[in-house]
């Protein structure tokens, strides 16, 4: 385990009936940091009690049960509500199903201690595990953040392996109603782009693992790319009223031109 505790960034994983695989992932991210904290998201596999007795010997180890599934936001906004009154300032999330890369967490610590302004976000490096539907389908999904967002260079709007800080991720979600389920991830980077948080950028490996390698996925093609396409519906109507605001800010920023 990480000698040294963390009094400002901490791993947060969601968790919903991931099964054996959640404690391979909870294990090799507390390989990685100190402070790890899990919230179980109303699973039923009795992975949650489980790892509550894991953690009752493992200081730096935390771990919620939310009584009935509420979807991956709301268990992230959990943790981060938890987070803050802890006084932590940052949260790297990453995913239950040993999809996320554990290896470069203090990667991406060290970039977002560097620049605590920021939100840094993994971009995936897929290998020939990942389904071609789903890598071509997240393409149209970037293509309309980028526009959202004025193409504020978010490099991916899906890939959950990233870090927040923590005050400006709660108070974008405290103002809406959204970004409770699978429409977390993408709307969460649109609206802080939008609070003027910049993202940087990190290339990370994803791992999309069989059934026999223990992956488990909740993901359901017609249920959530319909409730993406709702989200950058509302996005896009949100877009057109920031867009002269957005457009001032772009160009304030934007280096003098030079003959």
């Amino acid at each position: 385990m990480p000698a040294d505790v963390s009094r400002t960034h901490l791993v947060l994983i969601p968790s919903y009936n991931t099964g054996e695989r959640l404690f391979s992932t909870v294990q090799a991210a507390r390989a990685q940091w100190n402070p790890v904290w899990v919230v179980i998201d109303g699973s039923t596999d009795g992975t949650g009690e489980r790892l509550q007795e894991m953690a009752a010997s493992d200081p730096g180890l935390r771990v919620w049960i939310l009584p009935e599934n509420q979807g991956k936001g709301a268990a992230v906004l959990h943790g981060l509500r938890a987070a803050r009154e802890a006084g932590f300032t940052h949260a790297l999330t990453m995913d239950s199903d040993g999809q996320h890369p554990a290896g470069l967490i203090p990667a991406f610590m060290k970039a977002s201690i560097a620049r605590p302004e920021t939100m840094v976000l993994g971009r995936p490096v897929f290998d020939a595990s990942a389904p071609l539907l789903r890598v071509r389908g997240r393409r149209v999904s970037n293509g309309w953040t980028q526009l959202e967002t004025l193409f504020a260079g978010i490099g991916d709007s899906l890939y959950g392996f990233r870090v927040y800080p923590i005050a400006a991720l709660i108070a974008t979600m405290s103002r809406q109603p959204w970004m409770r389920r699978f429409d977390f991830d993408t709307e969460a980077v649109v609206r802080l782009a939008w609070r003027g948080v910049k993202p940087v950028n990190i290339d990370a490996p994803v791992k999309y693992l069989t059934a026999e390698e223990g992956g488990v996925s909740h993901f359901h093609y017609v249920r959530d790319n319909l409730l993406l396409s709702w989200m950058h519906a509302r996005l896009m109507v949100e877009f057109v009223l920031r867009l002269p605001a957005l457009a001032l800010r772009k160009l304030r920023r934007a280096p003098p031109f030079q003959d």
